[in-house]
């Protein structure tokens, strides 16, 4: 990892900031993931016609870009070798439209703004990922992003209404979800003639993991070639297929009121047979704190955590009023009864829900005061699996940490079927990296015996784009290929994301290695502090004077 600066023919008259000194290729080394990586410069485009500049400039000259929003993603997709443009910036939000019940956002609004300003019209954007308060609109619209109440509302996907997107040539349209594709652009026509091919030749079958509820995997293929639109192959693209600038998002009413229960199982295929009923009675929301973190919780002195639990859940209910969640909580209550809950804990008030979904976060900061000798390390963190293969896969993720010796937290969207999985490495081991690829290996091996994805809501990025062939099959892999060569021949957009480079690995340099190049210090010391405020949404390039 060198910290020569590279020398560039800077774009003429770029209207932004564009730096490749040490200290700022330094500040977007690294991501809320574990990947560490100097990228060859920094841009800060100043508007959409800017980054349309920009665009042009690194297909003529060569350069590849790679998006970036507030950098909290996992899977190292906007952490890599090359020209990161941060899009933070682009964070005008669009006064709401109360009637189509519509915002457009700048790829840089939190998901937090977006739905404040929904907020204060009686809506609200229902894609709520536990990272939102930091998260842009941007980054969620590339990885197809998710979160608790994806239960019941989904993923991304279906929200995204229209995408302001830069293609290869500079190219600036929106792609709008009912609209045709605007083929006038050379890269638009010729991902049109690659998608038609791609339908006509690939049954849609092979292009999605059947019975999976979430998929940030891959491309869209399945999603678009069943609604004829854009939008759906540009959702969850992660930045390689375009750029985007802003996005027009649907929205929902607000909530009449919301119940939520806390229920203590002392097996875990009871709580996940619960779970799955539980989804399908149309709750908002279903987590599972498996054993290993309930575990973790209580050792960091966390109150409230149930005892003798081998499972627990969070089930939250949406009503029309007070009332009405009442009556939904005590039938979910009944259900969890059913399937053998030994306590059940209600809340029917904002305080008291307050209360319980703290022990859903409760293991985060417990987690960061264990280095640093034990790193949380995220790279198996995203499996989600068909219902009814939920209980054998966290069980096998148990048995794999307990094979390496390796503590780790389990924890999730159960009514999903989608595990989160927080494996603690000792870095100080002579070995750690060999547990490290071993634990990847066997997840792999047992999310593909199951018929699952390894990316649920987090992205392939520059993490598992080397490992879809665990995952994908021939077909998918190659139809992927030639969706990623019609949209960006030049490799343009995010190279290495979604479409592994040759030869590349799951892991180059890792943020949490004590034998990795080191960044400078003062830069170090800043990224700290990012993280352990979870302030990735601070601007970068002011943590530090150039």
């Amino acid at each position: 990892m060198s910290m020569l600066a590279p020398s560039f023919d800077l774009p003429p008259a770029f209207r932004g900031v564009f730096r490749a000194d040490t200290v700022a290729r330094a500040l977007y080394a690294e991501g809320a993931g574990i990947a560490r990586c100097l990228p060859q410069a920094v841009a800060v485009p100043a508007d959409v016609e800017a980054l349309s500049d920009l665009v042009r400039w690194a297909k003529r000259t060569g350069h590849a870009l790679i998006p970036r929003g507030s950098g909290s993603g996992m899977a190292a997709g906007a952490v890599g070798p090359h020209v990161v443009v941060d899009l933070s910036r682009f964070t005008d939000v669009l006064p709401v439209d109360v009637n189509a019940r519509r915002v457009v956002a700048g790829v840089g609004a939190t998901r937090q703004a977006v739905d404040a300003a929904a907020r204060a019209e009686g809506l609200r954007f229902p894609v709520d990922p536990s990272s939102g308060a930091f998260c842009t609109v941007g980054g969620m619209t590339a990885t197809n992003a998710a979160g608790a109440r994806s239960l019941r509302f989904g993923a991304m996907r279906p929200w995204v209404q229209g995408v302001q997107a830069v293609f290869d040539d500079g190219s600036v349209v929106w792609v709008r979800r009912g609209e045709a594709w605007p083929v006038a652009v050379p890269a638009v026509a010729r991902l049109r003639k690659a998608f038609d091919q791609v339908a006509a030749q690939v049954p849609v079958g092979l292009l999605r993991h059947e019975g999976v509820r979430k998929e940030s995997s891959g491309y869209g293929l399945a999603a678009a070639m069943e609604s004829g639109d854009l939008v759906d192959l540009l959702v969850g693209s992660e930045g390689t297929l375009a750029a985007f600038a802003a996005i027009e998002l649907a929205l929902i009413p607000v909530a009449g009121a919301t119940a939520t229960v806390l229920v203590t199982f002392g097996s875990l295929d009871a709580a996940t047979a619960c779970a799955v009923d539980a989804a399908e009675a149309g709750v908002s929301a279903c987590e599972l704190l498996d054993r290993t973190f309930l575990d973790v919780a209580a050792r960091g002195g966390e109150t409230g955590v149930p005892a003798n639990a081998e499972a627990v859940l969070l089930i939250e209910v949406e009503g029309e009023d007070r009332s009405h969640c009442g009556i939904l909580i005590d039938t979910v209550a009944s259900m969890c009864l059913s399937h053998g809950a030994i306590e059940i804990q209600k809340a029917d008030t904002p305080e008291l829900e307050r209360q319980l979904w703290h022990l859903r976060h409760a293991a985060s900061p417990i987690l960061s005061q264990l280095a640093p000798r034990l790193r949380s390390m995220q790279f198996i963190e995203d499996g989600c699996v068909p219902p009814g293969r939920f209980p054998e896969y966290v069980r096998g993720v148990r048995h794999a940490l307990e094979r390496s010796g390796t503590l780790g937290v389990i924890f999730g969207h159960a009514g999903d079927c989608h595990a989160h999985v927080n494996p603690l490495i000792d870095t100080m081991a002579p070995n750690w990296r060999d547990i490290v690829a071993q634990l990847l290996d066997e997840v792999c091996e047992l999310t593909a015996k199951l018929g699952g994805t390894l990316a649920g809501e987090h992205g392939d990025g520059r993490l598992r784009a080397p490992l879809l062939d665990r995952i994908w099959g021939l077909e998918a892999r190659a139809a992927f290929a030639n969706i990623k060569a019609a949209a960006d021949p030049a490799g343009v957009f995010n190279p290495g994301c979604k479409v592994a480079d040759t030869g590349a690995l799951p892991f180059g340099d890792l943020r949490h290695d004590p034998a990795a190049p080191a960044l400078p210090p003062a830069v170090q010391t800043a990224l700290q502090d990012v993280e352990r405020g979870r302030r990735w949404d601070r601007f970068r390039l002011d943590l530090l004077p150039g």
